[in-house]
């Protein structure tokens, strides 16, 4: 299954392909495996290996870990004609003499339709099949269903084709994260809600918690987000398949969309301070021509992965990559602090594919340090064309020899889970998160758990090792109120910020708390700390917002920040708009002009 190539012979191949383009005719099918994968040129000292293709993959659209090292992949056989039933797949492949190559493969679901996501956890395999999204049970383990797939969400919107709900990930915070493009508007809710209950999700970012089966949105806008993933520090990205290819999933967010929410009057931009293509009519990016090429190669993106291993060398840890699907390539970005958030700067193309049928979608990082990648195999795009249904490709990107580890760690006591909290591969970090929480959610006693993971916390002086033991107390219930009051004036404004979010989950906070808060939102230095605060006020009762919102805009040195003036905005609206006296005042607290200019519109506007 498996094929590897010495980057440095490459050179004359390298030289014929970039002198004359795309040689071949595109139109008379892909590449066999082995030959696309040779003509794939990496950054020096990074290898590519072919590990799985066709007829074994058909149109992978998206993939996952489990905690044995399994790794799951979706066939979106069913694209572009959805029908109420289908034979989308959800296949199994396996190491299983540990030689670091998948040497099994089993077809453990095949009666999707639409599949656009999948994940792992909680004793099952959870999978995005519009209109729905389903909960397959497999709770031994064996890569085999226990009974049919169950709806645990329905509503989801299957009419825009391309722009649909898509992927699922395990956010820090325990909660099931997923996108949705703006053309699939959609009122989402178990089965049988009514619909005045349901969450409407324009478009964005939304969330699914696996115990208590809510679901929220956590950000609107963009065209098509797809991809999404986070860094040492919990930051949250996304890439979009339009134009502007860099979001910072910040709650309550209001981004670029058709779908505009009432009184939004302004969108928040991209984070990144470029994009990957030289502008003008978007076709004449098709196959990175000319300064398209030069720019990062077109302006289309999908699958993000935030490097968070340990065999890559440091200077590519926290850095972002993506797919860019006209330049058939990967491009890689660089997260800088900037203000209340970050500025993505344009860094060197990573991979080019060199094949006008090489179509990047999926990408994560694998136990081993190493990159996975997922190749659509396919020729054109998804405007008015037929998918070539029979090709389909998975890689692995390594640093240097690719080293196999052990990756099975569904057997691990509670303190090794613990323990792998100090796992330079996040890999690891995350899947034993997650494993922890499922145990508390059994109804294990995890007394020791929370406490070990609290000195753990105390003891390590890293801030994203502190990070990691929060976010695990947190996935099991351990965090006291009397703890979140001192997290509330730790040094660090990570853990301050984390402290927010976690503690206004429950959309309410003690008297105790909420003084904490406002006083925090009058001195806190940080405008990141102010950033995570006018997130909480979304999820706050309005009486709670009221004396935390005054506070906040007060900092007229947030005028210049790329976040903080529109933030405000959509924190404070429905505020105005239930108080004109409260609206009045703070016109008169505030003296950022774009938040005033607001302001004055709203209460225009009653």
């Amino acid at each position: 299954m498996k094929a590897s190539i010495d980057i440095m012979n490459l050179f004359i191949l390298i030289f014929v392909v970039s002198a004359s383009g795309f040689s071949e005719p595109a139109e008379t099918g892909p590449l066999p495996p082995d030959e696309a994968m040779k003509r794939m040129t990496l950054t020096e000292g990074f290898q590519v290996e072919l590990l799985a293709s066709e007829p074994d993959i058909r149109q992978p659209i998206a993939f996952a870990w489990d905690e044995r090292g399994r790794l799951w992949i979706a066939e979106y056989l069913s694209y572009p004609d959805w029908k109420a039933e289908g034979n989308d797949r959800v296949l199994v492949f396996e190491d299983t003499n540990g030689d670091g190559n998948f040497d099994s493969r089993k077809v453990f679901w095949d009666k999707g339709n639409y599949i656009t996501g999948i994940q792992m956890g909680f004793g099952g395999v959870w999978v995005n099949s519009a209109p729905n999204t389903l909960f397959i049970p497999d709770k031994n383990g064996d890569a085999v269903a226990d009974g049919e797939a169950r709806i645990v969400l329905d509503g989801w919107t299957h009419t825009g084709t391309h722009n649909l709900f898509n992927l699922m990930m395990w956010g820090p915070d325990g909660w099931l994260y997923g996108l949705c493009g703006w053309s699939s508007p959609s009122m989402v809710g178990a089965p049988g809600t009514p619909e005045e209950k349901r969450t409407s999700v324009p478009g964005g970012v939304w969330r699914y918690h696996p115990v208590t089966g809510k679901c929220e949105v956590v950000s609107t806008g963009t065209c098509n987000p797809w991809g999404v993933d986070y860094d040492d520090y919990g930051q949250m990205f996304m890439c979009n398949t339009v134009v502007e290819h860099l979001w910072h999933v910040i709650p309550g967010s209001r981004y670029q969309s058709k779908n505009k929410t009432p009184y939004t009057y302004e969108f928040m931009q991209q984070c990144g301070d470029h994009i990957h293509w030289a502008g003008g009519p978007w076709a004449s990016s098709r196959d990175a021509k000319g300064e398209h090429g030069v720019a990062g190669g077109g302006h289309a993106h999908a699958g993000v992965m935030i490097y968070l291993g340990d065999t890559w060398p440091d200077r590519y840890r926290n850095t972002i990559f993506m797919h860019n699907l006209h330049g058939h390539r990967i491009n890689n970005d660089i997260l800088k602090r900037e203000g209340s958030g970050y500025v993505g700067q344009h860094g060197k193309d990573f991979l080019f594919g060199n094949d006008r049928w090489f179509w990047g979608l999926g990408m994560h990082l694998g136990p081993d340090g190493a990159m996975y990648m997922s190749d659509w195999s396919d020729f054109g795009e998804c405007h008015g064309r037929k998918p070539h249904r029979d090709s389909g490709r998975l890689y692995r990107v390594t640093w240097g020899k690719h080293m196999p580890v052990k990756a099975n760690i569904s057997g691990f006591n509670n303190d090794r889970l613990v323990a792998l909290q100090l796992h330079k591969n996040d890999w690891f970090v995350r899947q034993a998160r997650r494993l922890l929480q499922e145990r508390t959610a059994a109804g294990q006693d995890m007394k020791n758990t929370r406490e070990t993971l609290r000195m753990l916390f105390e003891s390590e002086t890293s801030i994203p090792t502190k990070l990691r033991a929060l976010w695990a107390i947190h996935a099991i219930g351990g965090i006291s109120e009397s703890w979140s009051g001192e997290l509330l004036k730790h040094y660090s404004e990570y853990v301050r910020c984390w402290a927010i979010q976690l503690e206004c989950e429950d959309r309410m906070v003690s008297a105790e708390i909420h003084n904490q808060l406002i006083d925090m939102a009058a001195h806190d230095e940080s405008q990141m700390v102010r950033l995570y605060l006018t997130s909480a006020l979304h999820r706050l009762p309005l009486e709670q917002k009221w004396p935390i919102a005054r506070e906040l805009v007060r900092h007229k040195e947030d005028e210049s920040d790329r976040n903080l003036p529109l933030m405000y905005w959509y924190a404070v609206e429905p505020i105005v708009a239930s108080s004109a006296e409260r609206g009045k005042e703070l016109l008169k607290f505030t003296g950022l002009s774009k938040l005033r200019l607001l302001i004055a519109r709203r209460l225009t506007e009653k």
